[in-house]
């Protein structure tokens, strides 16, 4: 089991997501506990202010180290086990399958998610673990991100899927795109499913899977390819992939 504590101004942002589908059956079996926070609530002053005006004029508002810090103080004493935590953020490391993966062997994980013009920077220096960010663009909070980071994490927890194999077939789990997938009907306005998946022939299903998923890695997205230990088999494949395109 995982526990998220999220640290957020708008912790309502979270209740329809949390409370659908998967996200939410885990929650039940208790496969993940999820803990929204309200920043303000470590807020001094009537006005609650999370934020203030940056050192050096500009622009925006700055998120306020106080506060945060006196939230992640309180999680530390309410629960013995030390934390990940982690500020979403465009300036950090792009999520990829390979931190969801490193995420989901951790027991507890703190997410703060900025707002305004971003943190105070001594937040970055003293309080933060890791940043993550979900790509190259803006949104209004890491509110979002971090609904995203929750979702792609829970799911590779054991009983999370009701197939357990899932995990492992899906694109990126290694390195590859996932191969292409067909249902129901065999054929539909003329579009026909490939005659192979119909065959019953196992052994051939899993070479066309594995030959279409080298084909659709290679036009998509190659730079995948040059991060994976390609077999015999698959380089052979990927040969054979490329006369056929020339």
């Amino acid at each position: 089991m995982i526990h998220f504590d999220i640290l957020s101004i708008f912790p309502d942002m979270f209740t329809s997501p949390l409370g659908c589908s998967l996200l939410k059956k885990a929650q039940e079996k208790g496969i993940i506990h999820v803990e929204c926070h309200d920043i303000r609530k470590w807020t001094s002053g009537r006005h609650n202010m999370t934020d203030d005006a940056p050192y050096g004029g500009g622009c925006g508002m700055v998120m306020k180290p106080e506060p945060v810090e006196k939230a992640l103080s309180a999680i530390r004493k309410k629960h013995q086990e030390e934390p990940t935590v982690i500020l979403m953020t465009p300036q950090g490391e792009v999520l990829n399958q390979q931190i969801v993966t490193e995420l989901s062997e951790k027991k507890r994980i703190v997410i703060i998610c900025g707002r305004y013009e971003g943190v105070d920077e001594r937040i970055r220096q003293h309080l933060v673990d890791r940043e993550i960010s979900i790509g190259d663009y803006i949104l209004t909070g890491g509110e979002l991100p971090a609904m995203v980071l929750i979702d792609a994490v829970s799911r590779l927890l054991p009983e999370f899927l009701g197939n357990p194999e899932s995990t492992f077939t899906e694109s990126f789990s290694q390195n590859l795109l996932e191969y292409p997938q067909y249902t129901r009907p065999a054929v539909y306005k003329g579009w026909k499913v490939p005659e192979v998946l119909l065959s019953g022939n196992h052994s051939e299903i899993e070479l066309w899977r594995k030959t279409e998923s080298l084909r659709k890695t290679r036009l998509k997205r190659p730079d995948l390819l040059k991060k994976m230990k390609l077999s015999d088999q698959e380089r052979k494949l990927l040969e054979k992939i490329k006369l056929e395109d020339i």
